[in-house]
């Protein structure tokens, strides 16, 4: 296949290798094009522009920062202008719903086929192949993606588009909420006189347990906050999250509580850190280092 990726940072870098490595034909545009030339040795094509990657792709796979990014490369930068009649752009960024449903029709309407293909699975997921993949789209669009979406994992029809984005914010908000859960209840164990490290052990296997307390909770033992997924990222998650619910008429008080951490957290010095530390900004509230 001939892919273009647009968007090489934490999640676009390794989905781009993947590409690469199993033969496919890929060029590749980045804001900041040292990112992008990293790609190089695996065989990528750097473009200078994204109107420019996208000429001669079949498949073009945005992964950017928001919904007005993904507009603005789209629609104001030349991409979705410069792809070929009858190609697909296939939005694996994390925007709004009603952002994909906008970003489908104008792509349609230029005779495009359009996925919002959101993911799940961090840059673990990423490396390995394995994503969790949420689409919206057409049956047929969705069909005609398989080859590609089976490069980065396992992906699921949800309905039509703008449904992949609202997965999406389920996922969000699962995760966002649940890292809240765990790195309270890890916290007062500690200030109990608990080792978090035992108690993470001693709940392993039952009804607590989660991929967020094996993977997130380590890191909360571990004090490893480097980023995989920042804070800022989960805080734009549950901000769409929100915006999705007033539009619809939707009371998502727990949600509303979560942002308002994962916001104190921002506000305090931690947006370059990990969503896990979210940990950070709940031992602060406790006097706890």
């Amino acid at each position: 296949m001939r892919v273009a990726v647009l968007g090489i940072g934490l999640m676009g870098f390794p989905m781009a290798r993947r590409l690469c490595e199993a033969g496919h034909s890929v060029s590749v545009w980045n804001r900041s094009r040292d990112k992008a030339e990293r790609l190089t040795p695996f065989g990528a094509t750097v473009h200078d522009s994204p109107a420019s990657a996208v000429q001669d792709a079949e498949f073009v796979v945005t992964m950017l920062d928001n919904g007005e990014v993904v507009g603005h490369v789209l629609f104001e930068a030349g991409a979705a202008a410069a792809m070929r009649p009858g190609a697909m752009l296939v939005d694996m960024s994390s925007i709004k719903p009603a952002e994909a449903r906008d970003h489908g029709n104008r792509l349609n309407a230029l005779g495009l086929r359009y996925l919002d293909a959101p993911v799940s699975g961090g840059t673990i997921g990423a490396e390995q192949g394995t994503l969790a993949i949420m689409a919206g789209g057409s049956a047929a669009d969705f069909e005609a993606a398989q080859a590609l979406l089976s490069v980065f994992g396992r992906a699921t029809r949800v309905g039509p588009n703008g449904s992949g984005q609202l997965a999406k914010l389920a996922n969000q908000m699962i995760v966002g909420i649940t890292i809240g859960a765990v790195a309270e209840a890890l916290l007062l164990c500690e200030k109990g006189g608990a080792d978090m490290a035992q108690v993470k052990a001693a709940i392993t296997g039952g009804f607590a347990d989660s991929r967020i307390l094996q993977v997130h909770g380590q890191r909360m033992v571990e004090r490893d906050f480097a980023p995989r997924g920042r804070m800022t990222v989960q805080l734009k998650d549950m901000r769409n999250a929100l915006s999705t619910a007033a539009e619809i008429g939707f009371d998502a008080p727990i949600t509303t509580a979560l942002e308002h951490l994962y916001a104190e957290g921002v506000a305090h010095g931690d947006a370059g850190l990990d969503q896990s530390a979210l940990f950070v900004e709940l031992a602060r509230r406790n006097g706890m280092q």
